[in-house]
């Protein structure tokens, strides 16, 4: 299978691990949420997680890949905060982990250009 055919299903795969990651582990989300969103920080963890299985399942299959491409990559526009406040949060831990946060701050470009680029090329394929 070319790559840009497994490219989709990829992305999808990416968003599913996350997706079950906030429900299996969710206090190292808490923790990023922005304190400035209202109610607890649980339940954006939760929606969160929600959002990304439903964008993987949307990706997965043909029919609704494009649209749900385009979805993620808004998705990943909007935690963009949040990765934001774990830098800030993490400035004072040991160096490891303070580099871990600041490096998912440039990665979150390469998922929005990679689910745009499915949005492209993502109708109808399977």
């Amino acid at each position: 299978m070319p790559r840009s055919e497994r490219s989709p299903l990829l992305l999808a795969g990416l968003l599913a691990a996350a997706g079950v990651a906030h429900f299996a582990a969710p206090r190292q989300f808490d923790v990023i949420v922005p304190r400035a969103l209202p109610g607890s920080p649980r339940a954006w963890t939760y929606a969160s997680g929600a959002v990304e299985l439903a964008l993987a399942a949307g990706i997965a299959a043909p029919r609704t890949r494009a649209t749900a491409a385009k979805a993620a990559a808004a998705f990943f526009v909007g935690v963009f905060p949040a990765n934001v406040q774990m830098a800030v949060d993490w400035r004072d831990r040991p160096a490891p982990l303070r580099v871990a946060a600041l490096a998912r701050l440039p990665l979150q470009l390469p998922l929005v250009l990679w689910a745009r680029g499915v949005a492209r090329g993502g109708e109808g394929r399977a």
